[in-house]
């Protein structure tokens, strides 16, 4: 790939942030022209974990084989943080009972790839992260579901085999392909590789959008309680994640590190599971999410560079 279209590439991975609030507006504006787009969701994510897959370093599992009891804690926090702390929410919040759902599935989701970009920014630990997140997307296909199912039955009729094989078929498969094309032709792989990360911020742009769209009506009649509920999930996360870094006695790296990979939640995957299985009101949680994570984001990430640059 040439070095140009690699800078281009790498500018607009940058600009995310208004690429999200960009899409949103005009969601909200034209929600026809990505409601036209929405059965091709599902195969977008699946090209989205190909592409990760086509990314992912070997490097990282080795990581994981040095220090396998740093991972679990981590992955352990990961999966009993967040979903705890969105059934609490949801419970004495007295969300809707969609919304309710929705915020119990961002909860179940795994730790989202682009905290391994922020992680890098934030100059914390970023073979951490890249372990962390590669453990909790392998699990994800079972624990993802099985969570679900158990926090929010009390809502909805949770349909655990049809999620498990939806997160098979979206997460893991292509996850999976990706990774060995890489191992099988390295040299193609590598010079194709930097494309996939401009189409994860691609996706995760379109699945935000097509969720405002398809809930324009719906955000008009909406208090703003649930607002506070996603920021809370967000910054419960962040919070409790670096107080179990903390508690273990982990350096300040890798605390930091646990707070944004549990804090940051795969919401994409939340947002098609939920317009898959459930109801266009029950993917706005997970929708919101990206934005309140964008905000949490530009506060810590430039607080904790400046501070590594000045230790």
């Amino acid at each position: 790939m040439n070095k140009q279209l690699t800078s281009f590439i790498q500018k607009y991975n940058q600009f995310f942030v208004l690429w999200v609030i960009l899409g949103g507006c005009l969601a909200f504006l034209f929600p026809g022209m990505f409601l036209k787009m929405k059965n091709g969701m599902e195969a977008f994510f699946a090209l989205t974990m190909f592409g990760i897959g086509m990314v992912l370093d070997p490097k990282a599992f080795v990581h994981i084989l040095k220090q396998p009891w740093i991972i679990a804690l981590g992955v352990a926090a990961q999966f009993t943080i967040m979903p705890g702390l969105a059934f609490v929410i949801a419970k004495f919040t007295n969300l809707p009972n969609e919304l309710a759902l929705g915020l119990i599935l961002t909860g179940c989701a795994p730790g989202a790839m682009a905290s391994n970009v922020l992680c890098y920014l934030a100059g914390a630990d970023v073979a951490y992260s890249v372990s962390l997140t590669t453990v909790s997307t392998l699990l994800c296909p079972v624990l993802t579901p099985l969570l679900t199912f158990w926090l929010a039955s009390a809502y909805f009729q949770i349909p655990f085999w049809a999620m498990f094989l939806s997160v098979l078929k979206m997460v893991l498969a292509p996850l999976a392909a990706g990774f060995i094309l890489k191992y099988l032709f390295p040299k193609r792989s590598e010079a194709i590789q930097d494309i996939f990360p401009a189409i994860s911020t691609t996706f995760i742009v379109f699945i935000c959008s097509l969720v405002i769209a398809l809930n324009k009506t719906y955000l008009l009649q909406l208090r703003p309680q649930i607002f506070w509920t996603v920021l809370g999930l967000n910054f419960g996360g962040l919070i409790l994640g670096y107080t179990v870094g903390a508690c273990a006695r982990l350096d300040t790296l890798k605390r930091r590190t646990l707070a944004i990979e549990i804090g940051m939640q795969n919401a994409g995957l939340g947002s098609v599971l939920a317009l898959k299985h459930f109801s266009e009101q029950t993917a706005l949680p997970a929708a919101l999410f990206v934005f309140v994570c964008i905000l949490s984001a530009s506060i810590l990430v430039p607080l904790w560079r400046k501070d590594r640059e000045n230790s």
